[in-house]
Order: structure tokens, then C-alpha cells, then sequence
């Protein structure tokens, strides 16, 4: 049974082979297609082969042959066939002639590389797009352009493989124009579908290069066999096209030097080119063939006709099955069974006029209606779901019978309705499938980019929006199977789908894609090698005795852990050494420190070849013996150290330890001055000694340094001057002078301390150059470096709606701007910067105004000119087949002059129309228009008219366009309004006439309105005299064209005429009348007869649609009196008034004593005759046309119908009906051939009457 949505298929039923001819004879090649009529073209190298004295072309119904005649070397090649949008390639190839050979044999096999036998030959893309050998003719791809209707690019090419070998089969599909990726299936043979054979010999692979848009899909063949031999077919489809490849596997048998078989030589292998197929089943393989060697035995190699194996399947015994399946290379045997089980011998059903269709298709929650017609309108039918009776219950199943058609609809469809369904009449039954699809998956959270380090745990999340759906996972395009379960895990958890790699390695980084049946969600992985950033290295540090050392470091990754070495050996800590790990930081703290203690320090991270070093060294105070009254002295002895300068990192300790001396104990100021770009004087300080240069102090925001407590603190013992800062600032940067004073005398030391940092946040940077899927990020140095000259920036990004930050470069960036690529179209993006120097990385600049990248939308298709006239042309064209994520502003169009360049605006601004009337043109001038789509990216690709268009009106014939429900009689009711509007067509704008009954109309009532499309007749309250038969006529200078409307106004009947009693018995009444006096200007369609009892006087209705003037009224009660009265009805309702008897109508009381007349006996036979004829009838072809007369006669007269003379009681496609005197002729769907004379013949024991009219069928314009 057929599947629903299949595949577009061929047009050709027999295709062209590849022929090998002598030079000088000539070469035919014939092809077949599917329908006559089909217009077929030959081609050669990309161009149309028309018929000469070279070629010949023929065709005979669907049989089309080329000839080509006196072939030489120069018609070697390749040649096509088209028809439709189906392409088929063969080759012609000619050979010298030479003498045949006695013996025939096999055809010979393609060259294979020199010096390697037995090898399998790559196919003509082997590997990554590789170029075949040149040696290897049979695989090398066709000299030729590119196809002009087809979706290839390159095509699979044959192949020979030997035994145990590998080959890799390739097609090239262009995907610039295509929305969607390409649908391609590889065949074996007829019907073999190749995916779901994959496995350990067979794999199927696909990738898309976004450089060339091309496709590329391969078909891998591992460790060959014998049975892999025959035709192979690729089958690639789009929305709207299709197109089809064959090539052949030539499989050889490996056979070694020393290992000769002679079995081998008979062995039954596949044959190259034409040749018989081999069966795809196992069992056949490799079986014995003595035929070679029978004597007077011609062994033709030729290649079978095509033939339809399912109709040679269906027409042949059971017994038969097996022999026939291997003759046609058919390996399931179970399936074929299964699919001739639901086929059926073609037998005229007697129950079923319609069948139901082999299959149906419906979504999810929506309705079906399954529909059969009958050959007997009165026969019971039952529907079955799979083998059960379907039960009426509810609203689920819905049984609707309407005449001979009988209808099952299912409603709110569900996977359960997805089932086999029949039904049955009597005996008979006809089947159908249902598939029932499911609602597409959307997404409804997409994945997110992630960047890892080799090594870490990688999870992607993904939520759908319904649960337990089912997904596909890829990586860069190609799917992640079950099998690669080692690496990856799938998780599903309810709505939510995951994708675990445990340890994610560098091979790993790629683009995950995660499908479902409505949508798809792209994320990048970017894998990251091991490598630690030191922004802070632990420095030289030189202490006093008892006083603290602190190294510190800073590294980029918090999960770091690392060791600390004194002098190679590890340090291991106790209560005075102390070790810590706080985030990125790590500190080695060593508390009283000791001469010991001098030794160089290293800090090694675990996992990283790397080591940060530094020294400490042990501050020794030289102190000499003085005399008393020894002046002040500042002993700075610091080996490897300038004095005078001091580098602090912002946020460490700033410790100053000066040595002083002096007797008595000197007094020890610390100052603080002001840069010198802003150098201010200050006063003496209140405490300081009364000197006359004391003014010339430098001070710290106007006061001496001398608190002992808080971040900025000093402290001085007897030999020594302690100046701590915590956590120093920028502020704390500058030059402290260090002074200490006793009565013998003074000394002086200028210490400039610097505080470096981190540099302060860049500004948010700046997006520019947006395209489809990269962008350039521009940004401004930090305004303040932090003390160091930055090293680089690092750039970040991530999506809007994320919260993931992904790093863009692993090197620092010494520019101030960055193209920014692999992004994808219609994701909102932000970026963000860090500035880098040597102390570290700054704080993250604000993030960037979020942007989305977007590309301008390809070029409009299908731009034609719709009309042209003196001055104006009207364009129309179709949306652009890629319209992108930035959505369609509008379109623009231009024009100019043929052979100038200069574009000029049909209309300022953009439309948002697909069609436009350019006006104010130059008649007569020739020009060329051109139209572009625009979006927020910009305009797109323009697409121009292939040639000049003349701005010049074209003249046309008039032609009327009479609406099919004009060419009846129109009926309206009087004082509707009528407005009657008939298109038409002409250049220049035609005259219109209109005309009544050949007269020019004439009043106010009846108007005209005419357009240059239309005219329309308008009668704003129609009356009775409007009735009558209208002409329109279309003139231009001498041609004319002309229709005819028949208008026919009616109006309610007026009441019939002279009612009244003609006699009365027992319950009975017998009424008569005459017809109405005004009819209404229409057929009056019969009568109504009501009663009323004289008592109450309520009116009740005995009679409706009553055709005749007279009728007797029944049932009526014995002793009350009644009034009667009729309305007349026709087509508009029932007339206004009716005809009343005057007087009531008494019924006597039981009784009176009744005497019984004597009626003499009376003859009621009567010959037929006619009480209403048949008349003449025009009908459109294709409707159901029913004839009526009506006969009287006694006894009832026999009825027989004839057409010219034919009797018509043995034809089935006319209905015979006869009910109280009205006869009826149905013709179902007549055709022109129905039309003709129809007699109605009435024939009793008194005679016969007959009566005749003429049947005219249309054909619809």
C-alpha cells in the first residue's frame, strides 16, 4: 500500500543506457516516458540537440528516439535527456572498428591503477573531495557544465572494488538556493532502501560547507562482498524539486598468486554496466556456472527490459513467488508477501461505484471523513476498525448516508484512530489506512554556548515542549548515535532532554545541534586547553627580625591548587607558617621571622608545568656603639633594593620598617607631599619644631602622618620607625619624607612609594558592520591603566537571554577591535571587554547594546511585467525565497534606460506590495527595471528583467467575460436592487453599449458604470417592467464583442379565483378554483388548502405544495361548520391574500336517516394524455440534469424514455423515476454527447400520447 507524502518520482518509464559504437555507424537511443504529450528535449554538453542531417529525432506517443548518425571521435561524450524536471545522463563512446572476437565474453573492466591489482578504485570523491586518478576513466566525473535543471553538483559515479575492499560513493547537491537541507536516499537496486541496512558494512554520512553552500553526502562501503555487486540508485528531493542518479558496483573476486581456485572461475558474479544484477540474497551468492562451457549456445549479455515486477507478481501463482523475486534482485520475501496480501486481481466491484482511497493522512486533533459510494442508494453498510464493528457513540464517529454516498468521519483524531479501516457491503469490502501524525515538537528553551577546559563535564539542556518526544542529537551536522554511549549520555527528563560528555577533550569542540519535528537548537562548544594565567606573581620581599612575610599570587582559575617550596623542598605548615587558598588567591604567610627563614620561595599549581619564585631576604639593622649625644641617623641598608622607591601592589600591606638611631632617642616625622603637578604649599604643622624652613613641608591633605591606629598608621619604637598602610589605595601613592630630630641634629630620607593595579573597566563597546553571522566590536582604552601599560584585552559574549559568558580569544588582543565570527542568525547577542596588565585583569566593561546578526534577504524570484500602456507599466514578483531573520521591510524599485547604467527610483521610499504601477514614463522608450528586497541588514541581490520592456500600449481584441451564473435566466424580486458586473478585457479601453430588447435604454431607474476592467448595470429598485432580455456590446475600432442577460423581476402571486364548494359527504368536503389572475411573472409552484372550525375560527393547514385546483378535504367533524381557504405559491411565497368561501360547510349529525343513491356505472378508463409536456432544457456539462413531465390515464399507462430514438431503460447512467403521475428522467453528469431529442412515451389499453424536447449541453468557458 502506498505511503502517504511519497517522494516525486521519474517522468521516464524506460531511460536511455550508455551505448559503445563503432566509428562510422550510427547509434540509437530511445527513452520512454510516463505520459504522452510530455515535451522532451536532447542535449549535448548543456545544449538542445535539434534534428539535422547529424541527428535525428523521433517520437510515437510516449516513445522518443535520438539518432546520431556517422559517428566519429568528435561524438564521443555525454549526452541527456529532460522531460519535466527529470534529467537522465548516458554516454556514447566510440571505439576503431576491429574484428570481433570468436568467443564472446564478458564486457571489460574499467582500468584499474597500474601495479596494484585487487585493490578497490576510489570513487570520484573519495575522502574529502578528492580528484579521481586520471588513469580511472570509468570513475572520472563528466566533462560538461554544470545541470541545468537539476540539484546536483557532482554525481555518483560507477565503481569496481575488489573483495574485502572499501569504496566511498559521493554526490555534491547546491544548496545556495535551497531553504531547507536536501532530502537524499541511497537505493540497491529497485526498491532496497540503503538506510536501513547501516551497519558494520554500509554507512551513510553527511555535511554541509558553508564556503560553497554545497552538501556533500557519501555512502561508505567497508569489507566488501560479492553480493554488494549491481545498480545502485541516489535519490535527492526538495520542496519543489527532484532529481535521480544511477551507477553500478562491480565487485571482484580477490584471488592471490599462489591460491589459484578453479571454482572461482565459474563462480556467478555481477556483471559491469547492462549486465544481469546480481541477487541481493545471500543464499544465491557465490553459486556455480558450467554455462561457459556448453558448446552452440549464443550467451547474449543484455540488459532486461524494465518491467513492473508487482504486476508480474500479482498476475503469477503462489508457487511462482520465489523464482520471480530472484529474477528481479528481491531479498525480503516476507515483506513482498505482506504487501500482495493488501493487493488485489482488478475485478469491477458490484457493490462500490467509489472506493476508499489506499490511505489517509490527518494531524493530531483534527478531523477525517472517510467516503464510499454505492452502486445500490438503499444497500446497508458497516465500518470495521481493524476487524471490529465501530459502535455510534458520542461525537468520536459521525455516520452521515446521502444518496448513494455514505460517509465515516472521525473526529479529534488521536495516535489510537492510527489503525486499518473497511467497509463493508454485503460481501464486498474495500480497505484503507489511516495515519494519524503528531503535532511537530517545538522548542521552547534553546541550548546555550559553553567553554570548558580539557577535562571538565559538559552538559547541554534543551526543554521541548512536549513530553517524551523524540529528539535527534548532532554534532557539526553529522547524528550522535546510541552506539557512541562510551562518550556521550542522553538524559530525558520529562520536557527537558540533556547531552552529558563526562570528560570533554579538544576533538569535542564543534557546533551540537539538538532537532525535533518542528524545530531545532544550535549550540557551540568550545574546548579549552589547561593553560593558567598569572595575573599576580609573588614578589621579593625583604623583612626585619620578628617582623611578617606575606607572598602572594594571584592565578586565573579558582580551582587550582598548588604547592609551596622552600628552597626545592616542600614547605610544610605549622603555627608560625601558615598557607591559604582563597578563590584565585594564594598566600604563604611566615609570622616572626627568623635569619632562617631567608631562602628562595616557589609556588608550583597542581597539573601545570610551571613554577612562580621569589626570595625573601632577612633585613640585618647594623647599629655601631656611639657616644652619648649622637646625632640621628636612618639606616637603610637593603641589599639588592633602591631605597628611595617602593612598588606596592593595591590591595597588599604596605609595610615601611626604617632603623633609626641616635642618642638621646630621636623624634621621627612622617610626611606625606602632594605630586608635583599639583604641588601646594602648606604651613608649618602645629607640633612640628618652630624652624624658619619648616613651611617648605610637604604634607598629606595638610597634616603630618602620625596616627597609630586605623589603615594608615605609624609607629615608632627605639630603633626603629614602622609605617603600615592596609590594603593600599591609589591615594596612597606618592613621596613620604621620613625625618627624625633630636638636639644634636637631624637626618632626612625621601621614600617614593607607587601603588599599582588592575586597570579600571573599558566602556561598553561598540557594535558596527553587523552581518549574518559575524560582526566588528570596537572599544576605548580604560581611562586609568592601573600604574601598567595594558598588556591586551580579552572579549566576551553571550546571548541575551543567557547568563553564560563565552570567551572570544585565548591571546590577548593588542588592537582596539575585534571581527567577531561563527555567530548565529536571529540570536540576540551582548558583548562585554576586560582590559589586561601585568598585576591582572580589570572588571568587566558594561555590556554592549544587545544586537542580532542578520543578513539582507536574497533577490525576489518570478519579476514579470503584468501590463504596459503609453505611459505606465505594471510589474509584479514573488517574496525572496531567503528572507532571514531581520525580517522584510519592503521592496524598492528601479529602472533605466536600455544601454545606460544610471538606476532611477520608480517611487521614493519602499512598498510593501509584490506588485507596482511605475507611472510618468516616456513613451516609446525601451527600460530595463529592477527590484530589491530590504530588511534592517540592508538591500538584497536585485533580480532584473531579462529584457528592455517598450513603453507602448499593446493593442488587445475585446472580450466579454460572462460569469458562468449570468448566462441563466436572473431572477429578481421586485424592489430588490440589481447590479449585474461583467468583466472584460481590450486594449485600448474599450466602448460599451448596453441595449434593451434592441433598444437604447432609456430612464433614470437603470444606470451604467463602466471601468477599464468592467461594466456594471445597476437598478437601484427593480420593477416588473424591467423585465427583459439585455445586450452588452465591447467595440473596438472594428472589433466587437457582445453577450446577452435575461432579467426576469417577479413578485408574489395574487390569491386564486372563485373558490368554491362543488359537493359534501359524510367527513368529506370537495373543494374547487380557479388559477390566479397574476401569476407574478414567474410558474406558480402549487397551493396551500387550510380550514377553520366556524367556533373558534383558528386556521389549520390540510394541504401545502398542492399542484391541482380542486381537492377534497378528510376527516372532518360531524356536526360543526367550516370555512376554507387558499393561498396561491410561487418561486418568491405565498401570495398575500387568500380566497375564503363565504359560507360554512355543515357536516349533518349521525342520525338522519342517509338513503343511498343509485350511481349508474360509469366507465373511468382514459387513453394517456399529458397534463404537463416536457420542455426544452440548456445544461452544463458535468451537473446532474433531471427532465419532468406529468401524465394521466387509467389504467396507469406504461412509460418508456428514448434519446433519438434509443430506448434508454438498458443505460445506468439515466434514473427512471414515476410517483403519482410525475415522471422523471435523471442524467447523471451528462457530457455534449448526451445532448439530443429525449421522448417520453405513456402506452395503456386505450391508447398512447407522447411528448418530446430538446436536451442542449454546455461545455463551461
Amino acid at each position: 500500500m502506498p505511503e502517504p507524502g511519497k517522494k516525486p518520482v521519474s517522468a521516464f518509464s524506460k531511460k536511455p543506457r550508455s551505448a559503445e559504437v563503432a566509428a562510422g555507424s550510427s547509434a540509437v537511443f530511445e527513452a520512454e516516458t510516463e505520459r504522452a504529450g510530455l515535451k522532451v528535449r536532447w542535449q549535448r554538453r548543456g545544449s538542445d540537440i535539434s534534428a539535422s542531417d547529424k541527428y535525428g529525432l523521433a517520437a510515437e506517443g510516449t516513445r522518443h528516439t535520438l539518432t546520431v548518425r556517422d559517428v566519429g571521435p568528435a561524438d564521443q561524450g555525454f549526452y541527456a535527456v529532460i522531460a519535466g524536471s527529470s534529467k537522465v545522463k548516458f554516454e556514447l563512446k566510440v571505439t576503431e572498428p576491429e574484428k570481433a572476437e570468436p568467443v564472446p565474453g564478458p564486457p571489460p573492466a574499467p582500468a584499474e591503477a597500474p601495479g596494484v591489482p585487487g585493490e578497490a578504485v576510489a570513487s570520484a570523491t573519495e575522502g574529502a573531495g578528492g580528484s579521481p586518478s586520471p588513469k580511472g576513466s570509468s570513475l572520472a566525473a563528466p566533462d560538461g557544465p554544470d545541470d541545468p535543471i537539476g540539484l546536483f553538483v557532482m554525481r555518483p559515479q560507477d565503481g569496481e572494488v575488489t573483495v574485502g575492499g572499501n569504496i566511498t560513493f559521493s554526490a555534491r547537491v547546491a544548496g545556495a538556493s535551497l531553504l531547507k537541507p536536501p532530502v537524499v536516499k541511497w537505493f540497491k537496486g529497485k526498491w532496497v532502501d540503503l538506510s536501513s541496512k547501516v551497519g558494520q558494512h554500509l554507512q551513510l554520512h553527511d555535511s554541509y560547507d558553508r564556503a560553497s553552500k554545497v552538501y556533500l553526502f557519501e555512502l561508505h562501503i567497508t569489507d566488501a562482498q560479492a553480493t554488494f555487486a549491481g545498480g545502485y540508485r541516489c535519490e535527492v528531493s526538495t520542496k519543489d524539486k527532484f532529481d535521480s542518479c544511477n551507477f553500478n558496483l562491480t565487485v571482484h573476486e580477490a584471488i592471490g598468486p599462489g591460491d589459484l581456485d578453479l571454482r572461482s572461475a565459474f563462480r556467478r558474479t555481477s556483471l559491469a554496466g547492462g549486465g544481469r544484477r546480481i541477487s541481493d540474497s545471500h543464499e544465491d551468492a557465490g553459486t556455480l556456472d558450467f554455462s561457459s562451457l556448453l558448446k552452440k549456445r549464443d550467451l547474449r549479455l543484455e540488459a532486461p527490459a524494465e518491467e513492473d515486477v508487482w504486476e508480474i507478481l500479482r498476475q503469477a501463482p503462489p508457487s511462482e513467488y520465489e523464482r520471480i523475486a530472484f529474477q528481479h534482485g528481491i531479498t525480503d520475501l516476507r515483506g513482498m508477501l505482506k504487501r500482495l496480501k493488501g493487493m488485489k486481481r482488478d475485478e469491477k466491484s458490484t457493490a462500490f461505484q467509489k472506493k476508499l482511497e489506499p490511505a489517509y493522512q490527518v494531524s493530531k486533533g483534527h478531523k477525517i471523513r472517510l467516503t464510499v459510494e454505492l452502486a445500490n442508494p438503499d444497500a446497508e453498510v458497516k465500518w470495521l476498525k481493524n476487524g471490529q464493528e465501530i459502535q455510534m457513540s458520542g461525537s468520536k464517529y459521525i455516520f452521515e448516508s446521502i444518496g448513494a454516498k455514505r460517509t465515516l468521519t472521525i473526529s479529534q483524531c488521536s495516535l489510537a484512530d492510527d489503525a486499518a479501516y473497511q467497509c463493508v457491503v454485503g460481501s464486498e469490502k474495500c480497505s484503507t489506512e489511516l495515519f494519524v501524525r503528531e503535532p511537530p515538537v517545538l522548542i521552547t528553551r534553546p541550548l546555550e554556548d559553553q567553554l570548558v577546559m580539557v577535562g571538565q563535564r559538559v552538559e547541554f539542556e534543551c526543554e521541548v515542549s512536549e513530553e517524551g518526544a523524540q529528539v535527534k542529537w548532532l554534532k557539526d551536522g553529522v547524528e550522535l548515535t546510541r552506539e557512541e554511549t562510551f562518550k556521550y549520555r542522553f538524559k530525558k527528563d520529562g520536557q527537558r532532554h540533556h547531552l552529558i560528555i563526562n570528560e570533554a577533550t579538544l576533538e569535542d569542540a564543534g557546533h551540537y545541534e539538538l532537532r525535533t519535528s518542528g524545530g531545532q537548537a544550535l549550540a557551540e562548544l568550545i574546548v579549552q586547553e589547561k593553560k593558567l594565567e598569572v595575573y599576580q606573581s609573588i614578589a621579593d620581599l625583604t623583612v626585619g627580625a620578628k617582623d611578617q612575610a606575606v607572598f602572594k599570587c594571584e592565578v586565573s582559575d579558582e580551582n587550582v591548587r598548588g604547592v609551596w617550596l622552600k628552597n626545592g623542598k616542600e614547605l610544610v605548615p605549622d603555627s608560625r607558617i601558615k598557607v591559604s587558598h582563597i578563590g584565585r588567591v594564594h598566600k604563604l604567610t611566615i609570622d616572626d621571622v627568623t635569619p632562617a627563614d631567608e631562602a628562595d620561595y616557589s609556588f608550583v599549581p597542581e597539573g601545570f608545568a610551571s613554577n612562580l619564585s621569589a626570595k625573601l631576604h632577612f633585613m640585618e639593622v647594623k647599629i655601631d656603639f656611639v657616644p652619648r649625644q649622637e646625632p640621628p641617623k636612618i639606616h637603610l641598608d637593603c641589599p639588592g633594593r633602591v631605597p628611595d622607591t617602593i612598588v606596592v601592589v593595591a590591595g597588599n600591606k604596605l609595610r615601611l620598617d626604617v632603623p633609626i638611631s641616635g642618642d638621646p632617642a630621636p623624634t621621627v616625622i612622617w610626611q606625606k607631599t602632594i605630586p608635583q603637578v599639583n604641588k601646594v604649599r602648606a604651613g608649618p604643622a602645629p607640633d612640628a619644631p618652630g624652624d624658619a624652613d619648616a613651611s617648605d613641608e610637604w604634607v598629606f591633605d595638610r597634616k603630618l602622618l602620625c596616627e597609630t591606629e586605623g589603615r594608615v598608621r605609624v609607629e615608632t619604637t627605639k630603633d626603629r620607625s614602622i609605617f603600615t598602610v592596609e590594603g593600599a589605595e591609589k591615594e596612597d601613592e606618592g613621596v613620604y619624607i621620613v625625618t627624625v630630630k633630636n638636639p644634636v641634629g637631624e637626618d632626612q630620607v625621601n621614600l617614593t612609594v607607587k601603588v599599582i593595579d588592575v586597570p579600571d573597566a573599558p566602556a561598553a563597546p561598540k557594535i558596527s558592520n553587523v552581518g549574518e553571522d559575524s560582526c566588528t566590536v570596537q572599544w576605548e582604552p580604560p581611562t586609568y591603566d592601573g600604574g601598567q601599560p595594558v598588556l591586551g584585552y580579552i572579549l566576551e559574549r553571550k546571548k541575551k537571554k543567557s547568563y553564560r559568558w563565552m570567551r572570544l580569544n585565548f591571546d590577548l588582543l593588542r588592537e582596539l577591535s575585534l571581527e567577531a565570527k561563527r555567530m548565529i542568525e536571529g540570536v540576540v547577542y551582548e558583548m562585554r571587554v576586560y582590559a589586561v596588565n601585568a598585576i591582572g585583569m580589570s572588571r568587566p566593561s558594561p555590556a554592549s547594546q544587545p544586537f542580532m546578526p542578520i543578513g539582507p534577504p536574497s533577490e525576489p524570484t518570478h519579476l514579470a511585467v503584468e501590463d504596459v500602456s503609453d505611459t505606465t507599466v505594471s510589474l509584479k514578483w514573488r517574496p525572496p525565497e531567503r528572507v532571514g531573520a531581520g525580517g522584510l521591510d519592503g521592496y524598492s524599485v528601479e529602472y533605466c534606460h536600455e544601454g545606460c547604467s544610471e538606476w532611477v527610483a520608480a517611487v521614493q521610499g519602499l512598498t510593501e506590495h509584490t506588485s507596482m504601477l511605475v507611472k510618468d514614463l516616456p513613451t516609446g522608450a525601451r527600460l530595463l527595471f529592477r527590484v530589491r528586497a530590504h530588511n534592517v541588514a540592508g538591500p538584497g541581490a536585485p533580480v532584473t528583467t531579462k529584457e528592455a520592456v517598450t513603453v507602448q500600449e499593446i493593442l488587445q481584441r475585446p472580450r466579454l467575460q460572462l460569469p458562468r451564473h449570468l448566462r441563466q435566466t436572473i431572477y429578481r424580486q421586485v424592489g430588490e436592487h440589481v447590479n449585474l458586473l461583467i468583466p472584460f478585457q481590450g486594449k485600448p479601453r474599450p466602448q460599451v453599449t448596453w441595449t434593451k430588447e434592441g433598444q437604447p435604454l432609456a430612464g433614470e431607474e437603470v444606470s451604467i458604470r463602466n471601468s477599464p476592467t468592467d461594466t456594471i448595470l445597476f437598478i437601484r429598485s427593480a420593477r416588473r417592467a424591467h423585465s427583459g432580455t439585455y445586450q452588452v456590446t465591447l467595440r473596438i475600432e472594428n472589433m466587437e464583442d457582445e453577450a446577452t442577460l435575461v432579467l426576469q423581476i417577479v413578485d408574489k402571486p395574487s390569491p386564486p379565483q372563485d373558490i368554491q364548494v362543488a359537493e359534501a359527504w359524510g367527513f368529506n368536503v370537495a373543494l374547487e378554483w380557479k388559477p390566479p389572475q397574476d401569476d407574478g411573472n414567474t410558474e406558480i409552484w402549487g397551493y396551500t388548502v387550510q380550514k377553520a372550525d366556524k367556533k373558534t375560527m383558528e386556521w389549520f393547514t390540510v394541504l401545502e405544495h398542492y399542484r391541482h385546483t380542486h381537492c377534497v378535504v378528510s376527516e372532518l367533524i360531524i356536526g360543526n361548520g367550516y370555512y376554507f381557504r387558499v393561498f396561491s405559491h410561487n418561486m418568491v411565497g405565498p401570495s398575500d391574500k387568500a380566497a375564503t368561501t363565504k359560507e360554512p360547510v355543515f357536516i349533518p349529525r349521525p342520525g338522519i336517516k342517509y338513503e343511498r343513491p343509485t350511481y349508474k356505472a360509469l366507465d373511468f378508463s382514459e387513453a394517456p394524455s399529458f397534463s404537463r409536456p416536457l420542455v426544452n432544457r440548456s445544461v452544463i456539462a458535468g451537473y446532474n440534469a433531471t427532465l419532468c413531465c406529468a401524465v394521466r390515464g387509467s389504467p396507469e399507462p406504461k412509460i418508456s424514455w428514448f434519446k433519438n430514438g434509443v430506448d434508454l431503460r438498458q443505460d445506468a447512467r439515466f434514473r427512471m423515476f414515476s410517483k403519482q403521475g410525475v415522471l422523471t428522467l435523471e442524467i447523471r453528469k451528462p457530457c455534449p454527447f448526451d445532448g439530443g431529442v429525449y421522448v417520453c412515451r405513456a402506452t395503456n389499453l386505450q391508447g398512447e400520447a407522447q411528448c418530446q424536447c430538446r436536451l442542449e449541453v454546455r461545455v463551461p468557458q
